[in-house]
C-alpha cells in the first residue's frame, strides 16, 4: 500500500520542509508490523512528489512481532498491502510532525495552504465510489477514483485507488487521511480502546463537528463500539450535548432561583451591554447566546450595526428565533440579525467579521480541557478587538444561603473559578494572544468574597 503526496507549489520542494524529511534521501522507519519507507520521486522547482511505502511483514505479524501496536488480526493473504490501519500508524511514526502543522525553520509556510494532490492505491473501501465521496467531498476536496485490477486482470468490486487534489495545508491533507482511510475499510487491525476516541477527536479537530457524515466516521473508527461512539459524539459538540442530558429548563431554575433576589442576570446583561458599547463595539458576535437574551438587549441600541448569535444547542436558537421575532413582522430588518448553530472549540468563518465577542456565563459549561480550544479559536484564530467575558465568581457561593458547600450554581457547570483563577486563567490568555485585560465585578460585592460575578474586557 502507498501514498503519494505532491504539490506545484513555487519551490515545490518545500515540501520536504514540511515532511521533515530531505527530498535527496530515502527515509526508513522501522515498525512492529514492518517498515515504512519515505522517498521522493521527482523534486524539482516545479514539481515535488514524496511518497510513503508501507512495507507489511506478515511472517512477524504472525509471530507476534505486533503486539507493540496492539494488533489483533493476523495479517493474511485476502488483504494484500491495503491495511489500512496500519498506514494510520505509519503516519504518525514517519510525519508526525507535519501532522501537527509544525515547522520549525519555516512556520509560515506550514500554516499557509498550497496546492496538494494525493493518490492511495490499493485503498480498500466498503460502500465504493459513493462513501468515498461522501467522506472528502464535503472537506473540499476533488475526488478522482479509479478501480485496481486483480490478479486475474478483473477490476476489484472492493479496492480501488484514490486521488485527492485541492488547496489546503499539509496538516489538514494528512489528518483527513489519517481518520477517512480506516474508516473506510471499516476495520482495525489492532483493539480499539479509549485511547483511540483521544485519537479521533485530535485528528479530528476543526473538521469532524461539522461533518455531514459526522456520525458514520465516529462510529466506523471506533469500531461500531457504541460506548465509544457516545463518548466522542458528545465531546464533539459537548455544550449540547450536556444541555440535553441535564435538561435546560430544569438546571436554569436552580442558577435562577439563587440569583434572582439580587437580580443578578439582569446585572450582567446590562453590564456586558455598557463594556461593548464603551470600547466601540459595532459587530456582536453572542458566542453561547442562548435564548437570546443579550441578543434581545442589544438589539435596542442604535450603536450596534450587527448580531450574530451561536449557541450548540438547536433548542436554544429556537427560542431565541421566536424571542427575537426573526422574520416575523415587526422584528429587526433582514439581516440585522443572525443566528448560528455550530460549537465554539471549532474554528468558524461565519462569525469572522464580528469585531466583538461576548460570552456571557459560557466557559464554565465546558470541560477543562476543552477550554484551550475555545481559547484558541476565540482569541488566536477569529481575535475581534474585543472580547468580554463573564463567569461566577466561586468565592461568592458561601452567600448563597441554599448552596452546599462544593456545590455549583447550575447542574451543567464543569468548574465554577475564584477570583483568583479568573484573573490568572484571563492573563496568560491576553499574554498569549496579544491582548490586554482588564477585570470588573457585577453585582453587589461582599468585601470577602467580592461580586457573585466577575467580567474580563480584553482589548487588543
Amino acid at each position: 500500500m502507498y501514498l503519494s503526496i505532491s504539490t506545484t507549489h513555487n519551490p515545490a520542494t518545500d515540501l520536504g520542509f514540511l515532511l521533515h524529511k530531505h527530498p535527496d534521501r530515502v527515509h526508513e522507519t522501522e515498525l512492529s508490523f514492518g517498515k515504512a519507507h519515505l522517498f521522493y520521486p521527482e523534486a524539482t522547482a516545479a514539481r515535488c512528489e514524496a511518497v510513503l511505502l508501507l512495507e507489511i511483514d506478515p511472517v512477524g505479524l504472525v509471530r507476534g512481532r505486533g503486539s507493540a501496536e496492539g494488533v489483533v488480526d493476523q495479517y493474511v493473504n485476502d488483504r494484500p498491502y491495503a491495511a489500512s490501519s496500519f498506514l494510520s500508524v505509519a503516519l504518525i511514526r514517519s510525519v508526525k510532525t507535519a501532522m501537527a502543522g509544525i515547522s520549525k525553520d519555516r512556520p509560515e509556510l506550514a500554516a499557509a495552504p498550497m496546492p496538494l494532490e494525493a493518490r492511495i492505491s490499493p485503498l480498500p473501501a466498503r460502500g465504493g465510489e459513493d462513501l468515498v465521496r461522501r467522506l472528502f467531498e464535503p472537506l473540499g476536496w476533488s475526488v478522482r477514483v479509479e478501480p485496481v485490477p486483480g490478479p486475474d486482470g478483473e477490476a476489484s468490486p472492493r479496492y480501488l485507488a484514490l486521488t485527492l487534489s485541492g488547496t489546503a495545508r499539509l496538516s489538514a491533507l494528512l489528518n483527513h487521511i489519517y481518520v477517512l482511510v480506516p474508516v473506510l475499510d471499516d476495520d482495525k487491525h489492532y483493539w480499539v480502546g479509549e485511547d483511540e476516541v483521544a485519537k479521533l477527536l485530535a485528528r479530528g479537530e476543526g473538521w469532524l463537528g461539522d461533518h455531514p457524515a459526522q456520525e458514520l466516521i465516529v462510529r466506523r473508527y471506533l469500531g461500531h463500539r457504541r460506548s465509544l461512539a457516545r463518548q466522542a459524539l458528545a465531546r464533539l459538540v459537548p455544550e449540547e450535548a450536556a444541555s440535553e442530558e441535564t435538561g435546560p429548563e430544569r438546571a436554569a431554575t436552580r442558577e435562577e432561583a439563587l440569583e434572582t433576589p439580587i437580580r443578578l442576570h439582569d446585572q450582567r446583561l446590562a453590564t456586558v451591554a455598557a463594556a461593548l458599547q464603551a470600547n466601540g463595539a459595532r459587530v456582536v458576535a453572542d458566542l453561547g447566546c442562548g435564548e437570546g437574551k443579550l441578543l434581545s438587549l442589544l438589539a435596542r441600541e442604535r450603536w450596534v450595526e450587527r448580531l450574530i448569535g451561536v449557541d450548540a444547542s438547536t433548542r436554544d436558537l429556537e427560542r431565541a428565533q421566536r424571542r427575537l421575532k426573526l422574520d416575523q413582522p415587526g422584528g429587526p430588518p433582514e439581516g440585522r440579525i443572525t443566528l448560528l448553530h455550530g460549537a465554539l472549540t471549532y474554528r468558524d468563518r461565519r462569525w469572522a467579521e464580528a469585531d466583538a465577542a461576548a460570552l456571557v456565563e459560557v466557559i464554565e459549561h465546558l470541560d477543562p480541557d476543552r477550554l484551550p480550544a475555545l481559547t484558541r479559536v476565540v482569541f488566536g484564530e477569529a481575535r475581534p478587538r474585543l472580547v468580554v467575558v463573564t463567569t461566577p465568581n466561586a468565592d461568592y457561593n458561601v452567600l448563597f444561603p441554599t448552596l452546599g458547600a462544593g456545590a455549583f450554581r447550575h447542574a451543567d457547570h464543569r468548574f465554577e473559578w475564584s477570583r483568583a483563577e479568573f484573573r490568572a486563567w484571563a492573563a496568560a490568555v491576553a499574554d498569549a494572544h496579544g491582548y490586554a485585560a482588564e477585570f470588573g465585578d457585577i453585582g453587589p460585592a461582599d468585601a470577602e468574597h467580592g461580586a457573585p460575578s466577575q467580567m474580563a474586557v480584553f482589548t487588543r
